[in-house]
């Protein structure tokens, strides 16, 4: 086993093993000893969300992007978030399946992880593994969610351009996606833009976004590709990084980052508060009298909540 002080060494290098061992540890580790000593060497990737509805292709576009930024000298991380199966709680991670090709270029690191139940379409380490690679040298971090509609919103409070990826089959839904999926998109992509319908979808989208309400200097783009023949990739990576100097030129890019930050130190006291009172409820050594009153109404879950929180002095 290596020193730690190697360890730490290697990762801030970027070597693969190194980081791959990083990503491992704060998976299954929640004391953050790891983070807090990397977190320093933070901030200085580019983060890109790529969601949209399953079988749009996120995972072909993610692999065709990446390969552009590789031709511009950059280092890649991607992580790419798996359904986890209800039945065995195992995710087939087929997407490190799909970037074969990449897996092996020095300078991209590939990281597949399961929902393991999470509802907003990221892993609940996500954040955490991309504060590794972006630790680690990564120009950009590309981060592709499991696709499971607007409960994807959460990609928005991790990324700095989020790009929304539909298909011509989406039209119909349209209408229901805008108050969710299409709000968080700053680039919509229609992929497998040769199917009948491409057009189509293009228009409602254009008109979706007449009323959506505009940034002063942004208008958000829609780009068709056809990602498996590497049709409109250029543009979309144009677009991320016009996207990009836009929010340098206008100060959004500190004010978001701040606005992140925000996010997730209300995720993580949120995270302390939920582990302190579930120790604390299973070691009540009247937690079934507790429940049996609840059930039979001699007593109510508001204030049994309430009391909890007060015997835990979170609240007063």
């Amino acid at each position: 086993m290596k020193p730690a002080a190697k360890f730490f060494k290697d990762i801030l290098k970027g070597d693969k093993s190194a980081v791959a061992r990083a990503i491992t540890i704060v998976e299954n580790d929640s004391d953050y000893t790891l983070l807090k000593k990397l977190f320093p060497f933070s901030g200085r990737a580019y983060y890109i969300g790529i969601t949209g509805p399953p079988g749009a292709g996120k995972s072909t576009l993610v692999n065709a992007i990446a390969k552009l930024f590789l031709k511009r000298k950059k280092r890649i991380g991607i992580i790419a978030v798996d359904p986890t199966s209800p039945f065995s709680g195992g995710a087939l991670l087929g997407d490190r399946v799909r970037m074969a090709d990449l897996a092996l270029n020095k300078n991209v690191f590939i990281r597949s992880m399961a929902s393991r139940g999470s509802l907003g379409g990221l892993a609940k380490k996500t954040k955490d593994a991309a504060l590794v690679l972006d630790a680690a040298g990564m120009d950009y971090i590309l981060i592709e969610t499991i696709g499971v509609g607007q409960v994807e919103l959460d990609i928005a409070q991790v990324c700095d351009t989020t790009l929304v990826v539909l298909v011509p089959e989406s039209g119909d839904s349209i209408q229901a996606m805008k108050a969710g999926l299409l709000e968080i998109g700053d680039i919509i992509v229609v992929n497998k833009g040769d199917r009948e319908g491409c057009e189509r979808l293009i228009m409602e989208l254009k008109f979706a976004f007449d009323l959506r309400n505009q940034l002063p200097g942004w208008s958000y783009p829609i780009v068709k590709t056809i990602a498996t023949e590497g049709y409109g990739i250029e543009q979309v990576v144009s677009r991320i990084e016009a996207h990009q100097a836009y929010l340098n030129k206008t100060g959004k890019f500190e004010v978001l980052r701040k606005e992140h930050l925000f996010s997730r130190i209300n995720e993580l006291i949120e995270e302390k508060i939920k582990n302190k009172l579930r120790r604390r409820l299973k070691s009540q050594p009247e937690l079934k009298k507790i429940i049996d009153d609840i059930y039979s109404r001699r007593r109510n879950p508001f204030d049994v909540a309430e009391n909890l929180l007060k015997d835990s002095g979170i609240v007063p």
